[in-house]
């Protein structure tokens, strides 16, 4: 079994000193309104977007979870996926598009993939909103620095591949009680009321599409590790690496919303998370493989391709 990785690990500590800006010491003018509405957005998506708001032209989002299911705590949980000081860092280059995005595309990458849904124009107030809460966040962090505590942490990988059976036990021990029996989560109301999740759904129909990032496992390993169950903190993880990796691997299994054109993502397949579990690849391994690991072996394969590629000499150039 691996080793629970020590806080200073996982970039705890940083020489330059910040802390989460407070919504709630911000005036009551008309930008701290929209910065405010922003966070509204983040923690309770469901009831300003989704899909069961009555005026249709309002419904952004393709599910009932909240943007704040992934991005904990408002987005600024560390380790958990937070969203602060990340604003100046944009336009930026994603290999997912193979191109340059503004925030804004980022923002409907999740509302297209981790919400199901449909993108928001830019110009609308919900996108106005969520680009100001995040640019709040970012206050005081300059174009290029990374704060501590972005992302879910990095665990060391297995050596064999992730097991959804182990993760059956594990999820009956230790998830149930909040996620449900099949997975669906605890609503905070009757169905078709916009009400949310107090807890939510992990995989169905209700839940995020195969092309978010939470779909690929080692997203969604070092996330559970550092989260979960509920209340856990990265300095205090409850699950063992290897718990987190095949608890993981089950929810990764399930069915869950199909988005049309993953096929089309990365188009530099070099460049295409090795835990992607939609093809093509540019290795030869199987979706199997990537979707559950190992990725040690796949790993010095892409590693072997990448040294070929910049051996290979264009002979057009003397």
């Amino acid at each position: 079994m691996v080793s629970v990785l020590a806080a200073e690990d996982l970039g705890a500590s940083s020489p330059t000193y910040w802390s989460v800006p407070q919504v709630d010491a911000l005036p009551y003018d008309a930008h701290s309104r929209l910065i405010r509405h922003g966070r509204d957005l983040i923690t309770a998506t469901y009831s300003h977007i989704g899909p069961d708001m009555p005026n249709r032209a309002q419904r952004f989002s393709g599910n009932n979870l909240a943007c704040g299911n992934c991005h904990l705590d408002a987005g600024v949980k560390k380790f958990g996926l937070p969203i602060f000081g990340l604003s100046a860092d944009f336009p930026a280059y994603s290999a997912r598009a193979g191109a340059e995005i503004t925030l804004q595309e980022r923002i409907n990458s999740c509302m297209t993939r981790s919400m199901n849904g449909r993108p928001l124009p830019a110009a609308s107030e919900p996108m106005r909103a969520i680009v100001a809460y995040i640019t709040f966040l970012s206050k005081g962090v300059a174009k290029g620095e990374k704060l501590s505590g972005l992302g879910a942490g990095t665990m060391p990988e297995l050596d064999r591949a992730a097991d959804p059976a182990r993760g059956r036990d594990i999820y009956q021990a230790r998830c149930i009680g909040c996620h449900n029996v099949n997975g669906a989560g605890v609503q905070n109301s009757f169905p078709g009321l916009g009400a949310g999740y107090a807890f939510p759904p992990l995989w169905g129909s209700d839940s995020f599409n195969d092309g978010a990032g939470m779909a690929r496992l080692i997203t969604a390993a070092n996330f559970i590790h550092s989260n979960m169950p509920d209340g856990v903190d990265y300095l205090h993880p409850r699950l063992s690496p290897e718990e987190a990796w095949d608890v993981a691997a089950l929810m990764i299994s399930k069915p869950r919303p199909q988005r049309a054109g993953v096929d089309k993502d990365f188009p530099d397949l070099l460049k295409k998370p090795i835990d992607a579990p939609y093809g093509p690849y540019a290795d030869g391994f199987s979706e199997e493989q990537h979707k559950y690991g190992p990725y040690g072996p796949i790993r010095e394969k892409l590693k072997e391709i990448e040294k070929q590629r910049t051996e290979v000499k264009n002979p057009n150039v003397k």
